[in-house]
Formats: structure tokens, sequence, C-alpha cells
């Protein structure tokens, strides 16, 4: 080998031994690639609050839920993702209705059927977790309106002594039928006996729901439920069906059966 031969494979890190071209470990080392660890970040835990605007409703009547949504790393209202009105079922929760929330505040309006227990819960974004508030207990009281909605349901069902429904009333039969699907009342099926139930009224203060009994006498012969403005809704006769009709005598007494 000639000196300028030695001097390139020097130079290229090569050496060579009984013949053979050896590639020398500095060459011939792999690089052997840095990996960071990056630690994962945890998503923040919301600051999620509601507020009611009433705890105590009537049948029929609207809640309005106000929820506020806290970032608590900045102290700023989120402005993204989903929150959802939620009520407690059998149990579980069950969401009622969801609404995109863009501005930190998202309101609902709910009319609850019965008492319940009630939540907002927050869906959670990128680098937010999901959240929820506690539960919220909302009494309803049952009265008049809702005995009313189902003393119309059954306009038109004919007379039928005898009959308690649901296709078919007498009169008494009828009152039955709606306290008992209406507010869970158990009432006779005698206008007679169901002058002895819930509570006694005048009938200068007496409203829409309430129990109006006709009697001759003492004794109760015909039953109906107070409509407002002079009416009521009752199964008058053979021949007639369920409706409002006009309230035709003054000799009644008025009972208060809601709940």
């Amino acid at each position: 080998m000639s000196a300028g031969t030695g001097t390139v494979a020097l130079s290229l890190g090569l050496c060579l031994c009984a013949g053979q071209l050896i590639a020398t470990p500095a060459a011939s080392a792999a690089t052997t690639p840095v990996v960071t660890a990056v630690a994962a970040t945890k998503p923040v835990k919301p600051r999620v609050s509601a507020s009611y605007d009433r705890r105590t409703v009537s049948w029929g009547s609207k809640v309005r839920v106000t929820t506020k949504l806290i970032d608590p790393r900045s102290g700023k209202k989120l402005t993204k993702g989903w929150v959802r009105l939620q009520s407690k079922v059998g149990g579980k929760w069950k969401t009622w209705d969801r609404r995109r929330n863009t501005t930190g505040t998202v309101t609902f309006l709910t009319k609850p059927g019965g008492t319940m227990v009630f939540r907002t819960s927050y869906e959670g974004q990128a680098g937010v977790a999901p959240g929820a508030t506690g539960g919220v207990k909302i009494t309803v009281k049952f009265g008049g309106a809702k005995i009313l909605a189902e003393a119309k349901k059954h306009r038109g069902a004919r007379y039928s002594f005898g009959a308690s429904g649901p296709n078919r009333f007498d009169c008494s039969g009828y009152t039955k039928y709606v306290y008992k699907k209406a507010v869970g009342k158990k009432l006779p099926h005698s206008a007679n006996s169901q002058q002895r139930y819930g509570k006694a009224v005048s009938k200068s203060n007496k409203q829409v729901g309430d129990l109006l009994i006709f009697r001759n006498g003492s004794h109760g012969y015909h039953a109906g439920i107070y409509a407002g403005g002079g009416y009521m809704y009752d199964s008058p006769r053979p021949g007639m069906t369920v409706g409002k009709h006009k309230i035709w005598s003054n000799n009644y007494v008025v009972r208060r059966i809601a709940a």
C-alpha cells in the first residue's frame, strides 16, 4: 500500500487488515435518538354552578334554571362546550334538554311533571374536564290546573250508569276517575259519599278543579268538577256526554281534593 492510499483509508476511518476493508468503531456506531418524556397535561375541573328561580311550583308552572361555567385557572367564563339539564329518574340522571354554551351562562326553562331532583351537567372541552352541579329538589304541588287538564281529556265520553272509565262514565264514576288520575286521590263511586271527602270550601272561595256535589236536602245526587266562570265538567245523564256545562243549581257543596 502506498503512503497515499493509507492516508486516504485512515481519513475515511477504515483499515486494511488481512486483505479486507473493515469499518472502524467510530464509523459504524449508530446514533441513538434521545427521547424526552413529556408529561400529559391533566384536564382542569371546571366550576359549575346553577340557580333556580323557584324551588316550589304549582303543576303546569315553569322553572328557570341558570348555570354558570368558570375556568378556575383564569377565573374567566368558559365559552365552549355543551350543557345538559338533567333529573334523577330511577336512580339515574336523565337528560331533558341540551344546549350549546357560548357565553359562559346557559339558561333552561322546564315544566316539571312532578316533584323531582334536577342538576346541570357540563360535557367538557379540550383541556377542561366534564363537571356537574349537585342535585336540587323541585317540589310540584298538584292543584286545580292538573285536575282540570285531566277532566278535559274525557270530553265526549258517553254517560253510562255505574261506569267509571276510561271510555264511559256516570257522574261520580267520572269524578272518581279524574281525581285518581290527576292527583292520586281515591274517592268512592257515589256522589253522596264523595261529599265527605276533601276539604270543605265555601262557594265564594271555590277554585278551578274543586269537586262540586249537588244535593237534594243534604243528600248528594250529582258530582262535577268546577271549571271556572259558573261552569263545570261533568257526565250529566243518559244520552249526554262528558263536557263543560253550566252550573244549574245553587244547592251544592264544594270540596277541595287537590294534593
